[in-house]
Formats: C-alpha cells, sequence, structure tokens
C-alpha cells in the first residue's frame, strides 16, 4: 500500500506503508539518512526505526537541529540512570528530561543523598556505557508487566498507574526505563557530556511530595561546543547576582526566616534607594500622580477584577478574618489604583489620569522556583495605571513608551526588542472571555506600533489574562531574553469595576486602562543590573562611591574636611583609617568594587590635591581636590555618562 508523507516544505513523496523513518530519509538521500537521529511524526519525536503505516507530516531530524539536540540529552539522560542503578543499585529512580540548556535526572537515596563528589564516578560510568555502545532497543510492557518490574521503584510505580494500557520504553543490557521520547539510535554520538551539579527538587514540582536529588547534566554533538558552554557557565557563576549579592553584602535570603523573602543589606537598599529616588521624580515629572495603597485587600476585590478566577495558583491563601472578611495579600496592584480612581467622581478634564506607585505585592511561588532576586515571594513593582479615553490612547501610549525609553538611557540599556504578547486563541479559557475586547485591544496595540514605525514581533500566549501587551525584552548579561517593561490596553477592568468620567456632553463614559511597568519589580531590576555591570556599579548607582585612605595620622585633618565636602556634594563617601598596610586596604577597595579610591599623604596635602584610582585601573592620577569632587557630583547628575551614547532607534521616532 502506498502511503503519502508531507515534508516541511509542503512537498509530498509517496513511499510504501511500514517503511522506518531512516529508510525513508535515505530514500530522500544518503547523506540525510548519515545525519538522521530522529524524526518528527506528526509534530511528535520518534525514534528512526518508527514504521509509516498511514499518511502524514514527516521532518527528518539531524544533529544540526534544535530537535537533534534534544534527543542527544534526552539519551543522556537513560545513560546517566543506567549508569545511576549501576553503581548505586538501592537507589530510586524518579524521571528524567532534557532541557534548553542541558538535562535533569531525579533520585531519591535512603541510605545518603547522592552528592556532587558522586558525579566524576557516575559520569566515568556513563562514559563506559557509550564507550561499549551497545544498542538501545525499543521495548513495550503490559500494564502488568511494568507493575512487576517497577515493583521497588515507588516513583516509576506511580508513573505507571497513572497510565492506561501499554508501556513504552528502552532497554539497554538488563536496564529498562520506560520513555516516551526519542532517544538516539546508537551512543556512538553521546560522547561530549559533563554532569554539573546535584540539587533539590520536589516530586513532580509539588511541594506536598518528597525531596529527591536533582542531577543536572548537559551533552552536545560536538566537543568545542561543550566547550564554549562550560566557558559560558563559568561567567554566568561569575556573573551570578545572588554570588555578587553575597560578596558585595547587598542583600541575603534565609529560608529558616521565609524563603523567597530578601533582606536588604544597607549596600543593597542604597541602590535600590537611589533607584526608587530616580524613578519617583521621573514619573512625578511625566505628570504621575504618586500614591501608597494596602498590601492587603479584601478578597472579594481579586474576585472582582477577576484575578481569583484566573489567577489564584499564584495567590497566597486568604485569611479568615471572622464574621465573613476575608482577606488577600494582593498579587497585582492594579486592583488598588482602580480603587484611587473610583474615590472620586471623575472627568473628562482629568484625563488622561496617572497614578503610580512603588507597589509591594505578593506571589505563591514554589519553593523549586525561587531563585535569589529574580523569583521571590515578596515583591515591590514600579507600577503605573494611566486611565484615557479612547481618542487618547495612541498619543499617551507613545507618550509611556518614550518615558520607558528615557529610563533605558540613563541606566544605558540598549539591547532590546518590543514583542507583542497576544492571547493564545487555542487556549482562550486562560483569559478574560469577550471575544470583541480581544480584537478591538490587540488591533489597536498593534496599530499604535505600525504608526509609530517601530520593529516588534508578535508572540501568541504571552498575553496577560485581561488583556495583549507590548513587551520589551532585554537581553541579560548572558545574552537571553527577559521581560523588562510593559504596556497593556485593558478594556476588561474598568468595564468590570463600573468605571466612569463626565465627558464634555455632560454624559458617563468608559475609560480604558493603561497598565504599565518600566523597569518592573525592584528584585528583578536589581538582579538584571548586579549581572549586567558584575557588581561594578556606574558611580551613580554604587553603594559607596568613594572610599578615602590617609597614609598617615597626620593627614587624618585633611582626609576629614574632604568627606565632609563631598557629603555636602550628594556623594556616598568613607574613610578607611584602619591600622592597616596601605595595599591591604587598595586591594580591599577594589574588591568592594568602589568607583574611587582616594590616597591622601604629604604630598596631596600640600597641594591641596588627591591621588585617585579609578576602579579596574592599575594607576593612580593627582587631581585638584575641588575639582575631583566637581567632576564626580557632575558625573552623578548625569547618570554616569561618558560621551558614548547615542539615543536609540526608538528614541529617534519618539523624540522628547
Amino acid at each position: 500500500m502506498s502511503i503519502a508523507i508531507t515534508l516541511p516544505d509542503k512537498s509530498v513523496r509517496e513511499a510504501e506503508a511500514g517503511i522506518s523513518v531512516l529508510d525513508f530519509a535515505k530514500s530522500i538521500a544518503i547523506s540525510l539518512g548519515k545525519k538522521a537521529v530522529a524524526g518528527k511524526l506528526n509534530g511528535k519525536l520518534v525514534n528512526l526505526d518508527t514504521q509509516l503505516n498511514g499518511d502524514a507530516e514527516l521532518e527528518i531530524v539531524t544533529k544540526d537541529s534544535e530537535d537533534g539536540l534534544e534527543v542527544l540529552r534526552q539519551t543522556a539522560t537513560f545513560v546517566l540512570a543506567a549508569a545511576i542503578k549501576d553503581l548505586f543499585p538501592e537507589v530510586r529512580l524518579g524521571q528524567g528530561e532534557s532541557q534548553e540548556d542541558g538535562f535533569f535526572y531525579d533520585t531519591d537515596k535512603d541510605n545518603g543523598q547522592l552528592t556532587v563528589d558522586q558525579l566524576p564516578a557516575i559520569k566515568a560510568k556513563m562514559a563506559e556505557i557509550v564507550k561499549a555502545n551497545a544498542p538501545i532497543a525499543s521495548k513495550t510492557l503490559s500494564h502488568d508487566e511494568a507493575l512487576a518490574y517497577f515493583a521497588n521503584e515507588p516513583f516509576k510505580k506511580q508513573l505507571v498507574e497513572a497510565l492506561d494500557g501499554d508501556v513504552k520504553g528502552f532497554q539497554l543490557g538488563d536496564f529498562f526505563d520506560f520513555e516516551e521520547a526519542a532517544l538516539l539510535p546508537s551512543l556512538k554520538d553521546l560522547k561530549h557530556f559533563d554532569l554539573l551539579s546535584v540539587a533539590g527538587a520536589y516530586w513532580e514540582g509539588k511541594s506536598s511530595n518528597p525531596m529527591l536529588q536533582r542531577i543536572y547534566g548537559t551533552a552536545y554533538y560536538k566537543a568545542a561546543d561543550l566547550e564554549e558552554d562550560a566557558k559560558r557557565r563559568a561567567e554566568a557563576k561569575e556573573r551570578d547576582h545572588r554570588n555578587i549579592g553575597r560578596d558585595l553584602d547587598l542583600f541575603f535570603v534565609d529560608p529558616k526566616a521565609g524563603a523567597g523573602l530578601p533582606y536588604w543589606m544597607p549596600n543593597g537598599a542604597t541602590i535600590r534607594r537611589v533607584i526608587e529616588r530616580y524613578i519617583i521624580d521621573k514619573e512625578l515629572a511625566d505628570g504621575y500622580q504618586h500614591v501608597y495603597t494596602p498590601i492587603l485587600a479584601n478578597l472579594d476585590l481579586y474576585k472582582t477584577s477577576g484575578h481569583w478566577d484566573h489567577y489564584r495558583e499564584d495567590m497566597f491563601p486568604p485569611m479568615d478574618m471572622g464574621d465573613g472578611e476575608m482577606l488577600e495579600l494582593r498579587p497585582m496592584n492594579c486592583p488598588s489604583h482602580i480603587q484611587v480612581y473610583k474615590h472620586h467622581i471623575r472627568s473628562y478634564r482629568e484625563l488622561p489620569l496617572r497614578i503610580a506607585e512603588l507597589g509591594m505585592m505578593h506571589r505563591y511561588e514554589k519553593s523549586g522556583a525561587l531563585s535569589g532576586l529574580q523569583r521571590v515571594r515578596e515583591m515591590t513593582l514600579n507600577d503605573g495605571h494611566t486611565f484615557v479615553a479612547l481618542d487618547q490612547i495612541q498619543e499617551e501610549f507613545k507618550k509611556i513608551l518614550r518615558l520607558i525609553m528615557d529610563v533605558y538611557e540613563d541606566f544605558n540599556i540598549n539591547d532590546y526588542t518590543f514583542r507583542l504578547s497576544y492571547r493564545d486563541p487555542k487556549n482562550t479559557e486562560k483569559y478574560f472571555d469577550d471575544e470583541e475586547m480581544w480584537t478591538r485591544s490587540q488591533t489597536m496595540l498593534k496599530g499604535a506600533m505600525d504608526d509609530l514605525g517601530l520593529d516588534y514581533y508578535e508572540a501568541e500566549g504571552e498575553a496577560a489574562f485581561y488583556g495583549p501587551k507590548l513587551d520589551i525584552q532585554t537581553k541579560t548579561a548572558l545574552g537571553n531574553d527577559e521581560t523588562m517593561s510593559t504596556i497593556q490596553l485593558d478594556f476588561m477592568l474598568p468595564e468590570r469595576f463600573g468605571l466612569t468620567y463626565v465627558g464634555k456632553d455632560g454624559q458617563e463614559h468608559r475609560p480604558v486602562m493603561i497598565h504599565r511597568g518600566v523597569v518592573g519589580t525592584m528584585e528583578r531590576f536589581i538582579a538584571y543590573l548586579t549581572e549586567i555591570y558584575k557588581g561594578a556599579f556606574p558611580t551613580w548607582l554604587a553603594p559607596t562611591q568613594a572610599i578615602l585612605i590617609p597614609v598617615a595620622d597626620a593627614h587624618q585633618e585633611y582626609v576629614e574636611d574632604l568627606k565632609k565636602k563631598m557629603l555636602h556634594a550628594g556623594l556616598r563617601v568613607e574613610i578607611d583609617d584602619r591600622n592597616e598596610k596601605m595595599g591591604y586596604k587598595i586591594r580591599e577597595a577594589q574588591t568592594r568594587k568602589v568607583p574611587y579610591t582616594i590616597v591622601v599623604g604629604d604630598k596631596e596635602l600640600a597641594s591641596a590635591t588627591v591621588s585617585v584610582r579609578r576602579y579596574g585601573e592599575a594607576d593612580s592620577e593627582e587631581e585638584p581636590a575641588n575639582m575631583f569632587i566637581d567632576s564626580v557630583e557632575a558625573e552623578v547628575k548625569n547618570y554616569s555618562r561618558d560621551g558614548s551614547r547615542k539615543p536609540s532607534e526608538a528614541k529617534k521616532v519618539l523624540g522628547d
């Protein structure tokens, strides 16, 4: 029987029913068969020995593709599990997965956990298995056979019990693991891999389940790619804001006091305070009215807003206060700002009405997802909401975008893209149910970007539950995309809360609500800056901007006078007059990444100068003291610009 196979280029090839994916690849080209590692049959990765028994869409997966890398790493998880069971038969296996940057496998061990110290032995056993290159054979067990096989593997048994019918997997020697994903046809391609770390992970990601040991690794087809990955991971470790935060004493998180709840130390609090003051001043100058609103609210507020229906999994449980009152920690600030709007009767003359707040929020993040300042349970969002008439949307959108671009310029953020985030049309139950609203708001948002002539890309499934948004995606220090800023059009919340304003005609009209965040949460923004700057913050952000070091007691009075002048200029300065060697003090200032280290001795005292060493430089320069103070003061006021910054294309379009 002949079947029709549709290829990615939409061409159709005839083949005999029962032909394997590998043989079909060879029928296209012998070279393609040699490169093939799997197939993608009707969108699902399958082994090369999979038979084609009917009309289908098929893509041949090769080593040089993302899918090919996934197959390699899925094979690595299988070999990792086999190696662990060979070395530690008492270990109970969970499950493994390939990831964007590697793979992992979860395990459980009664008599002591698997540790990092055991990774070399496990890696060596994996290499031994790969070298033997024994065949990996597809194997199917009946449901009862699988339950019997995994009788002493409680986690595997639980997975089998959740399945209906036969259990498909792979056999390697005496080792069997059930596996739905495709694996390599031969282990000879699994040469370049590494095991990286061990961490705790709840079984199936649920905190109510047992904590297992998760072994992380990575794998590539080429040695050069593995070496490059090692360099990237070393750079990531060096830039990790958690490590820098510890070394520079910026913040800490104590799980005993509360996971995901950072404590800001004086250095970190200084950076945060500078940013918060900057943001508030910037927004006040742009016409925003800053407010303070409670972090607790009646649960009914979030039922009205829709958060309780669409966002409940990310909210903390309500607090029963008795007498029917239920209080909730707020997950978002928008319902609070709506209350501010509703407090007065509004006129068209007040629109656009701009409300802003550095608003504290709480999100129920699972412990496994928490990470330093990037994923926390308590956060402060640079939040703002503008209430506008329909004909004001375009101009207000442009004004908000101009504010964001101004802030980016001050922080020297210049690597970003614009993403229009829409709802997922195939999963509409996640979103507020109003087809007309979604069509209207997505069209208006797209039209605003088109009118500005700015480049953007579209992403389905990234919208908020109440409306589409423009996300500004910045590049992190390691080149990953991260949402920094958002602008969202919202027709839904004004409707649900019955918001109105009195128009020129004396009648009530419904405003449109624009949500916007300029730099996101303080926590995530400071994590981003810490990694971008590698802890060497520009002078205007640095916790300590200068350290004064007197050579001897005779220079103490001069140093104290310099400190007073610098404090008067608004600078953050310290004196290091400890009984330590000069070299030690200078090295410590460099370790703390202080922008300016100032040494004062007889020469400087006699000439009213200072010896200035800038962070990262080996040599010092002598400058008149007053001139130096003036230059640093100007640098801080100018947000540490060095004259090399150029306005972005978006800034050119938006204007001043």
